[in-house]
């Protein structure tokens, strides 16, 4: 027993010495504030309540506004005008008693007197082409606000209201108190915007070959403000950007177009018999048995015949829609439509798309079917597809609402298009569709927090792209195993991480105030979720603990508190770090190795270990001794390569205290001993994941977790000790972490040629 004291001793005398190297021991100053990057978020996150509990779910107490929507709309395709009538039913389901209601007016962003075109900075420049100079100078501003014709209670009384950019806030008669209802109605009218021409998020594309307009609608109406237990009203200000933060009700809408348009929009058609010829209907019902191939309702054919003329009679369409938060349809006499079912868990969804022959062969081919792939993927990441339908419509721009989206993506004239347009196009449908479970369902509010739903949405795009091309395999072309996603693995973020940090902000800020907006809101939030997935959480956890927040926040209004307090409640993994780190700061992670010290292992005592026997008073004899490369002792030792389980200390110790069965199922021997110091030069936290080759030429994968900082946020250390040579060490191989600089990631250290090398090596060659 005595050797065991000994070696114990040893042993227990270099952890000290490392845990020492590794402790943080900072300066103390008067008003010092604790940076340790695994702190807990409590000074971050607001305290937990009766409305939003600790765990991430609804609270007890937890309560959302109701507003129903009767709409009569008309779209005057001759002059682009839209007119509306509306009655809103609000109920108030707060605890709070409200005096008066706030309503988004969207569409006063394009109003001549917005203040939109005046918030960002510009400049003179040294030349300009004249289209430039025309738009930019000479050109009047297209008038595309709403005009407000009256705002009144149901006896046709006029309600006080006054109107402030985007909002419009109506005074009540009385207050409302809790489980009031209340309602009144509006009468408008706009002119609709060629959003080719002037940008937007709705609006029209004119065609000139037959004066024909593809109408993508969406924010045509006032609708109501989101009022809540976090902010109580949320009415800033839509300056274009930021997108909406809305409630959830029911809609009646009818849609009266020309005669010889089709239109479909969010909702059921609960007139389809009147707006349906006899063989339409009978496609349509083909359709609902298809789950293989998209049925076409309205064939190309079809649609090139009726765009050549115009009917001056109209149609309306009447659309009805349960708990969803917004309304959009689309109409022309230029569409193609086509559709397809898709079982989703014991109910059959409707795939849906409406084109125009410019979209075509793309669109035929593989509109529906990506339309049908994303749900069935969204579906597995979060819950069942609560809707019947999903549309996708063809249009020059992206943008999602309930039930219906718009995606571009065209070919050329002749019908050949590029992987970058087939591949993009694919992607925005992917994007769009899967709106439709955040924030369609799962009700973030887009305006203060875009990342809520841009990013987790990119996220889950990134898988169901994946899916979709192990589904549909022949929609990769020749070189693609996969599909070419742009957005989502590590290594696509780097770029943006380790740019300029003047021109980088956290994802915690508000989507009109970042920097790299696309970056910011989409791909960094996203990358990190699937650093979470991939490399931190593992996929088990994380999609269990994903479709928990899906699950716990369908239909309902959830903050960024919610998402990360249910990821890690739902897990048992402690996140705070990363949360810190990805999500409230600019950090990015470049993690290398700073050195390999190798050492040997032997019995005979060196002077170092005669010292160390000493110090301590043992017996020199009786020692392990670890000499390390350059130290005396260390060739002789490297020159009997002994394993730890030769020498004869250890062998005493080995047949005094373990079993002849132990000692049969002993781990190999290490006779090969390293000493890998890694360093952080980047400020990220993340797991140190380490690649070891060794002389043989196998290979093993190690990860350290993230803790491995806690102590010391610049530099660690581990011992390795192998039965084998090890030739080469690489951190993050596989790039899962995001890692800026990978020069330093390698050992022996990796010698990168130059530009001006590269240059001069190519020319050499040629």
């Amino acid at each position: 027993m005595k050797i065991f004291k000994y070696v114990f001793g040893a042993l227990l005398f270099v952890s000290a010495s490392t845990y020492a190297q590794n402790e943080i021991k900072p300066e103390r100053k008067p008003g010092h504030t604790n940076q340790n990057k695994f702190k807990q978020l409590y000074d971050e996150f607001a305290t937990p309540n009766m409305f939003r509990t600790g765990s991430g779910a609804p609270g007890p107490a937890y309560y959302q506004q109701q507003a129903d929507y009767k709409m009569d709309i008309e779209i005057d395709d001759v002059n682009a005008k839209l007119f509306g009538n509306e009655t809103i039913t609000y109920t108030n389901n707060s605890p709070d008693e409200l005096k008066y209601l706030w309503v988004q007016l969207d569409q006063n962003m394009r109003a001549k007197d917005s203040k939109t075109p005046l918030i960002n900075s510009s400049g003179i420049r040294p030349a300009a082409s004249a289209s430039r100079a025309a738009r930019t100078y000479l050109k009047e501003r297209f008038d595309g606000g709403f005009n407000i014709e009256h705002v009144k209670d149901v006896n046709g009384k006029d309600l006080p209201h006054m109107i402030n950019r985007t909002m419009m806030r109506i005074e009540l008669p009385k207050a409302m108190k809790t489980g009031d209802k209340f309602s009144f109605n509006i009468k408008w009218w706009y002119n609709i915007n060629d959003h080719v021409k002037d940008g937007g998020r709705s609006g029209y594309e004119y065609f000139e070959e037959n004066d024909n307009r593809i109408y993508v609608m969406a924010q045509f109406y006032p609708r109501m403000a989101v009022y809540n237990d976090v902010e109580g009203w949320q009415n800033s200000q839509f300056w274009g950007r930021d997108e909406f933060a809305l409630p959830f009700g029911d809609f009646d809408v009818n849609i009266t177009v020309p005669a010889d348009h089709i239109l479909d929009g969010t909702g059921y058609l609960t007139n389809r018999d009147e707006v349906f010829t006899k063989e339409m209907m009978k496609r349509y019902n083909k359709a609902k048995k298809s789950f293989d191939k998209p049925v076409m309702i309205v064939t190309q054919e079809e649609a090139e015949v009726t765009e050549k003329t115009k009917s001056d009679k109209k149609k309306t369409w009447r659309l009805s829609a349960q708990m969803v938060r917004d309304f959009g349809f689309a109409t022309s006499r230029k569409f193609i439509w086509d559709m397809m079912a898709v079982k989703i868990g014991d109910r059959d969804v409707m795939a849906v798309s409406m084109y125009s022959k410019e979209g075509n062969p793309l669109w035929e081919q593989w509109s529906t079917r990506t339309v049908a792939s994303t749900l069935k993927s969204y579906s597995r990441m979060t819950f069942d597809y609560p809707y019947h339908k999903a549309i996708s419509v063809h249009a020059p721009m992206g943008m999602e609402y309930p039930m219906i989206c718009y995606n571009f993506g065209r070919p050329d004239k002749d019908g050949n298009y590029s992987d970058r347009t087939k591949y993009g196009m694919i992607s925005v449908i992917i994007h769009e569709v899967g709106h439709n479970f955040f924030p369609m369902i799962v009700n973030s509010d887009e305006r203060q927090w875009t990342w809520m739903d841009e990013g987790l949405n990119t996220f889950v795009q990134y898988v169901a792209e994946q899916d979709f091309g192990e589904w549909y395999p022949a929609a990769l072309s020749p070189g693609h195993d996969k599909y070419p996603s742009r957005r989502g693995p590590a290594k696509n973020i780097v770029r943006y991480m380790g740019g300029n940090q003047d021109y980088i902000a956290p994802i915690m800020t508000k989507g009109l105030n970042t920097y790299q907006f696309g970056s910011n809101a989409y791909s960094k939030p996203a990358t990190g979720l699937n650093i979470l997935r991939e490399t931190i959480m593992g996929r088990e956890l994380f999609d269990y603990s994903f479709r928990e927040y899906a699950n716990r926040w369908m239909f309902k209004h959830p903050t960024p508190e919610d998402f990360f307090r249910t990821m890690e409640d739902a897990s048992a993994v402690d996140l705070d770090w990363f949360w810190r780190g990805w999500f409230y700061t600019t950090d990015y992670t470049d993690i290398g190795i700073k050195e390999v010290k190798k050492y040997a292992v032997t019995n005979k005592p060196n002077e170092n270990g005669k010292k160390l026997a000493e110090r301590y008073n043992m017996d020199p004899n009786a020692l392990v001794y670890f000499i390390g490369e350059g130290e005396e002792g260390y060739d002789e030792a490297m020159k009997d390569a002994a394993s730890v389980e030769d020498l004869p200390t250890v062998k005493e110790y080995i047949m005094d205290n373990f079993t002849p069965e132990q000692q049969k199922n002993m781990k190999k021997s290490p006779k090969y001993f390293y000493q890998v110091t890694f360093d952080k030069p980047g400020g990220l936290v993340m797991p140190v994941i380490v690649e070891y080759e060794y002389s043989d030429g196998s290979k093993e994968k190690v990860t350290y977790p993230a803790q491995i900082w806690r102590f010391n946020d610049k530099e660690v250390s581990r011992a390795v000790a192998s039965e084998k040579e090890i030739v080469s060490i690489i951190v993050d191989p596989d790039l899962e972490t995001a890692d800026v600089d990978t020069s330093n990631n390698s050992w022996p250290r990796e010698i990168e040629e130059s530009d001006f090398d590269k240059f001069k090596n190519k020319k050499v060659k040629d």
